[in-house]
């Protein structure tokens, strides 16, 4: 499988049941899909080389033997020899370094599944942000770090300790790892990694960051005993999430972030078909099959309006928030089915019970899991009025004909718009693309300048615009942003982009130039897009390309569902 073999062990037939053994597995690993090497020139400081792993969902077994499901928790010790000037870091509550042999110890002393075992080792520094927090980078990027998150991550975890808790880890310390990264985030306790690119995009930090904390109670402490029901972990941390952004930045933010969310998921909705079975929260998982080609938006945000509705029922949120509160103290340290969160819930709220509220016509808890298509019932967003109504303005001023592009021009200044005010704007003009021509000269005359100097996820909508409507006069933006990035987030889908329409041979020039720049798994899944349809691209020289794990959920099968319409900026999600 493109995740990594099982490995069985026969045991001696001498051994009488609940007999205590003990085995001992010597092994090598090099690359495998758990496994990342990276050469200093891939990562920012080109100075050193560098190493991650990332083990969701089912990868780890690549990185050592174990038992790779969420139902099977351990604590865990290990120690790792690495080079002087190589800094290693683990997601594990404690750890001491012995420098004259270069050892690095580590133990988590709370049980966990195996792909939340985790391993970082390069040139990394490191700044306390809070009592209980500090943050990891390469010199280069820790001021930018260090000025974007002091402080913050103590504040995010009060918040969720209010709501849910004691922070049960110990320290919450984040690193930041080069482009490479294959997601976005990933929740590795004590340990969270994130991709450094999404360090110039403010909002967007701070979102992946609090998701990250949230998993601290709802993943972490409590996990989902089967991948077919990753709802559990994700829709919980979604919705956990939102409650500690309102009360941290209040509703209004809230609501925003989650209608671009709600978006997306009826976009990729829209491309995948309401009967499609991977839209249920239960999903069939077919042996084989890598759970984390089953991850996506539905998981995340179809699970949370679930838990919303259930929060509903409730009347108050606060008293919602009581029940997660004794949910974590019953199972934290343990692994769940959908069954005991909600027989939990039903016994916490008797009166619900009574009123067989889980029967509810239309609304069956059984319908919720087992349904394909959208959310059965979607949270009112009356309260992000104030920030969602001017996109829906601009929107409508700009693909209302005919055109009064002097009226749309002066309706809005995109200057003093939120990061997702502006994408949500961006996106949906996507969704409208290709654009009468007049309107996307007007567009470009009116933003193209202004949108040069803001963030990523910003720009990179743009220029999907710009691609997707043939625009050449801002073609070499779209050269010079393919140019500086190294990140699949921001390469693969204008890749998919400019090769469904007209602009193969440009993408290919692009490549050719840009292609040593680039992870040899990156490189890979570009050389599938570009060959999509056309002889097999020559072969690149590069050593040990190692097996491409899926960076972004439904990536192949949506890409060929839609002739590559649909980009990864519809299934960008965070683990």
């Amino acid at each position: 499988t493109d995740y990594g073999s099982s490995l069985t062990v026969s045991l001696p037939g001498a051994l009488q049941p609940h007999q205590p053994f003990q085995i001992i597995v010597r092994y090598t690993t090099a690359d495998g899909p758990a496994i990342w090497w990276l050469d200093p020139e891939l990562t920012y400081g080109n100075a050193k080389p560098f190493v991650f792993t990332q083990g969701h969902s089912v990868c780890n077994r690549s990185f050592f033997p174990c038992f790779d499901t969420p139902a099977v928790k351990c604590t865990y010790s290990a120690t790792v020899k690495a080079p002087a000037g190589i800094q290693v870091l683990m997601s594990a509550t404690q750890s001491t370094y012995l420098e004259e042999e270069g050892v690095y110890q580590f133990y988590m002393e709370y049980p966990v599944p195996a792909y939340l075992v985790a391993l970082v080792a390069g040139d990394l520094t490191h700044a306390d942000i809070g009592p209980r927090s500090r943050v990891w980078a390469e010199p280069c990027l820790l001021p930018t770090a260090i000025s974007k998150l002091s402080g913050m991550v103590e504040r995010w975890l009060a918040a969720a300790e209010s709501l849910y808790g004691p922070y049960i880890w110990g320290r919450y310390d984040i690193v930041f790892l080069p482009p490479s990264f294959p997601i976005v985030a990933m929740e590795n306790p004590c340990l969270t990694f994130i991709i450094s690119s999404i360090l110039e995009s403010d909002e967007f930090l701070i979102i992946d960051v609090i998701h990250e904390v949230a998993h601290s109670w709802f993943g972490n402490a409590v996990t989902n005993a089967t991948w077919e029901e990753m709802w559990l972990s994700e829709g919980l941390a979604t919705y956990a999430q939102r409650r500690i952004t309102t009360e941290t930045y209040g509703a209004a933010f809230t609501c925003l972030e989650t209608a671009f969310r709600l978006d997306a998921l009826h976009r990729q909705m829209k491309l995948l078909g309401e009967d499609n079975p991977v839209s249920k929260l239960q999903v069939k998982l077919e042996p084989g099959v890598n759970p984390s080609n089953l991850m996506n938006l539905f998981t995340y945000e179809k699970g949370y309006c679930f838990v919303y509705y259930l929060s509903q029922l409730c009347g108050d949120p606060r008293h919602f928030d009581s029940f997660l509160r004794a949910y974590i103290e019953k199972y934290k340290f343990t692994s769940v089915v959908a069954q005991d969160l909600l027989d939990s819930f039903l016994n916490f709220f008797p009166e619900l019970k009574e009123q067989c509220v889980e029967s509810k016509a239309g609304l069956e808890f059984e319908r919720w899991l087992n349904a394909t298509g959208p959310p059965l019932a979607e949270p009112d967003l009356s309260q992000g009025s104030s920030l969602t109504r001017p996109v829906e303005t601009l929107f409508k001023l700009w693909t209302t004909e005919p055109l009064d592009s002097v009226a749309a021009a002066s309706s809005a200044d995109l200057t003093k718009w939120r990061t997702f005010q502006t994408v949500l704007f961006l996106d949906r003009l996507l969704d409208g693309s290709p654009l009468p021509h007049e309107v996307i000269k007007k567009l470009s005359e009116c933003y193209s300048s202004q949108l040069d100097s803001m963030n990523a996820e910003i720009r990179i909508r743009w220029l999907q615009i710009v691609v997707r409507n043939d625009y050449y006069p801002d073609l070499y933006k779209v050269r010079r942003f393919l140019e500086n990035q190294m990140s699949r987030m921001y390469t693969i889908p204008l890749y998919e982009d400019l090769c469904t329409g007209t602009l193969r041979s440009f993408a290919l020039e692009i490549f050719y130039q840009t292609q040593n720049q680039l992870h040899p798994n990156l490189r890979k899944t570009i050389q599938q897009i570009l060959s999509q349809g056309l002889n097999p691209l020559p072969a690149i020289d590069t050593t040990a390309v190692a097996t491409d794990t899926p960076a972004m959920v439904l990536e192949d099968k949506v890409s060929e569902a839609t002739n590559g319409a649909i980009s990864l900026r519809d299934v960008n999600v965070s683990a």
